[in-house]
């Protein structure tokens, strides 16, 4: 209402309101209201502009969970190519940036807003103070910089995704969400690294592409190599004739032949090459069925304390024995002079 010594506007319709919003503009109340209203939009602003971007998400990974009659993510992995499962992650993790994003962004535009607002003949001052934010942010926010820009390039390169295992040096596991300066990362422990962009220096993802299954096999020197071989190829071939796991399967798998040679053990490399999301499940099945089929022929595998499997080669080791010392010989204590 009019403060004592004010009059209300008199005009009618349209021009009594456009008039009332002047005076109320006007009056002591202009500036909190003015903030009210810039506050109230902001936050308008952007639940639209969240609505619209989880929107697209859905729509474009709808499309292809369409495209390939699934209802599911993990189904998708199992059926489709590739570059499906691909356009699925990258769209999640640019709609997870672009939500940070925008939310920075109005943050930022909001708080210039009020403070005009506020100080509306403080131009100069706040040019200053600008200046004076904007050496101080080149100097002591190196840092924030370089995640924000690192996190861009990581999500526009697509070098990780959301759900995309991988190896950034600090930590290894599922990408659990893609942020404009956080990368988030959950072990097999369980435990939630958060990894800043700017420290990723290197990136291994294990979830583009194609896997490999790699399992090296120690068997007795003195067995019948070509006996054992014979087993593995049969194990391969019948989980790559398995319709529960051939669409796991790029390849059927392969026996690279003897990887290395000991005194108590010849190691056999088999390999499989499986979808990027299927490779220790092929592994586990595989070893499964090549122990079936070694136990079929009688074939017993060294004993794991005598055979060692060091990375990519085979190192005997030696029984445990404990260090031969010998006493130190005592000593008289000097006399005090």
């Amino acid at each position: 209402m009019p403060g004592d010594g004010e009059e209300a506007p008199t005009a009618n319709g349209w021009e009594q309101f456009t008039d009332w919003l002047d005076w109320l503009f006007g009056s002591v109340w202009g500036a909190p209201v003015r903030v009210l209203l810039i506050i109230v939009i902001a936050l308008l602003l952007r639940a639209i502009l969240q609505i619209l971007i989880h929107r697209s998400v859905d729509r474009i990974v709808s499309g292809v969970k369409r495209r390939y009659a699934v209802d599911d993510t993990r189904a998708l992995t199992a059926q489709s190519p590739v570059s499906a499962v691909r356009r699925v992650q990258r769209t999640r993790s640019l709609g997870t940036v672009f939500s940070s994003a925008v939310t920075w962004a109005i943050v930022i535009l909001s708080l210039f807003l009020i403070f005009y607002t506020l100080f509306p003949g403080a131009t100069s001052a706040f040019a200053i103070v600008a200046a004076a934010v904007g050496a101080g942010l080149g100097i002591g926010a190196q840092g924030l910089v370089r995640d924000v820009m690192n996190g861009i390039f990581l999500v526009s390169e697509d070098q990780v995704g959301i759900g995309d295992v991988v190896d950034l040096g600090l930590a290894s596991g599922v990408v659990e969400d893609v942020g404009i300066r956080v990368t988030k990362v959950r072990d097999v422990n369980g435990t939630l690294w958060f990894v800043r962009n700017g420290e990723i220096v290197r990136v291994g993802n294990q979830s583009q592409g194609w896997a490999r299954a790699i399992i090296d096999l120690a068997v007795p020197y003195d067995t019948d190599i070509d006996a054992v071989k014979e087993a593995i190829l049969d194990a391969g071939k019948s989980l790559a004739e398995d319709s529960a796991w051939r669409t796991r399967l790029l390849e059927p798998p392969t026996l690279w032949g003897i990887e290395s040679i000991s005194s108590d053990a010849v190691v056999l490399r088999v390999v499989a090459t499986t979808r990027s999301s299927a490779k220790d499940d092929v592994r586990r099945e595989l070893q499964s069925r090549i122990k079936s089929a070694l136990d079929a022929r009688g074939v017993r595998l060294p004993s794991v304390n005598s055979i060692r499997l060091d990375g990519e080669a085979v190192v005997p080791t030696a029984p445990h024995r404990s260090p031969r010392t010998k006493p130190m010989p005592k000593t008289p204590p000097k006399a005090d002079a």
